[in-house]
């Protein structure tokens, strides 16, 4: 690295007072909800880049705000305008441009509600939108128009998503998404596993999260126990495109999980100016495997209005699982997919 290219290092600390002396003690979960920065113009400035990307920033996230938590920020290069992980966070002019074939719902979900706040897309699964909250807004998000107020899985709307799952034997497995499961608090989270523990048909609970990613300190001892506490095996699904988003800490995270006996799969985007090149990819891979988290689902893009300037060639990604599987084991290699609307799963395209 460059001298001039320094890490960004924000406030992730707070200060104890103990016996009369100011000691730095890590953030909680929710303090580090509470500090992210919402502004584009702060998240420009943080990162020293020049000021003529706020004007764009500020117009984009009228739209679709900024949020990054300052953990997140704190692995970007200062100055580094090209950085992979600022790429994924800051608003820019292109989100503003109309591109063919780019949707406010390009996966359909709007055609797979079965009850407010339930989607069943594929046999034997559901998919709750537990909450419209994340701990980041990645910019490439495929539900950045997903309207979260009417589509949720409220408390007033929890009885008739259990009524419906309760009727419906053929689901075997609950996938908690969103927003991001993990923002919700644990008396939350608790209850609903809790709740959804109780249907005897039900056997797997899956959820998808980036909050091990970008606030890593959300893995406590009380979010595993509540995770294992019923009949449900868990399984966690993370997602990290870079592997300079896996820092001590998100590592650290990822071990307490593993060692309490969770499943850790890893799902990413392919995305312009992330990671489409096959060095991060690679590092990607050895990372998650030598940290026993498997990579699981490399994702083409989802053609989602806003982001048409993440996209790569279509035949880029073919080549690039093809170079991986010359350089990995089996194992590391993640399945290259699409999700097409209407299809019985996944489409594979390498």
């Amino acid at each position: 690295m460059l001298p001039s290219m320094a890490i960004v290092t924000g406030a992730v600390t707070g200060t104890e007072r103990a016996s009369g002396t100011d000691t730095p003690s890590p953030l909680t979960w929710q303090q580090a909800m509470k500090q992210a920065v919402r502004d584009p113009v702060t998240l420009c400035r943080m990162l020293e880049l020049p000021r003529s990307y706020e004007p764009a920033a500020i117009r984009a996230a009228a739209s679709f705000p900024v949020f990054a938590p300052r953990e997140f920020i704190g692995r970007m290069v200062r100055g580094e305008v090209h950085d992979p992980l600022l790429r994924q966070v800051l608003p820019l002019a292109e989100e503003l441009e109309t591109a063919e074939g780019f949707t406010a719902d390009p996966v359909a979900d709007h055609r797979a509600i079965v009850a407010t706040g339930l989607l069943q897309k594929y046999a034997g699964r559901v998919l709750i939108v537990s909450t419209g909250a994340c701990a980041v807004h990645c910019r490439y998000c495929f539900r950045r128009h997903f309207p979260y107020a009417a589509e949720q899985a409220s408390r007033s709307r929890w009885a008739a998503i259990l009524q419906h799952l309760q009727d419906d034997r053929s689901i075997d497995e609950v996938i908690l998404s969103g927003g991001d499961p993990l923002t919700l608090s644990d008396e939350r989270l608790s209850e609903m596993v809790d709740q959804l523990g109780r249907i005897p048909h039900l056997r797997r609970l899956r959820v998808h999260t980036r909050l091990p990613i970008v606030i890593p300190q959300r893995v406590t001892d009380e979010l595993i126990r509540l995770l294992r506490s019923g009949p449900l095996a868990p399984i966690v699904v993370v997602h990290a495109n870079h592997p300079q988003e896996l820092d001590a800490s998100v590592l650290a995270a990822f071990g307490r999980l593993v060692d309490a006996g969770i499943p850790l799969l890893n799902q990413a985007v392919l995305l312009r100016g992330v990671n489409d090149a096959v060095e991060p990819l690679e590092a990607l891979s050895r990372r998650l495997v030598d940290h026993r988290v498997m990579p699981y689902y490399l994702h083409q893009l989802d053609r989602v209005a806003g982001a048409q300037h993440f996209e790569t060639p279509a035949e880029l990604g073919p080549q690039l699982i093809e170079q991986l599987r010359a350089r990995l084991p089996g194992y590391a290699v993640p399945r290259l997919v699409r999700e097409i609307p209407g299809e019985l799963a996944k489409t594979a395209l390498a």
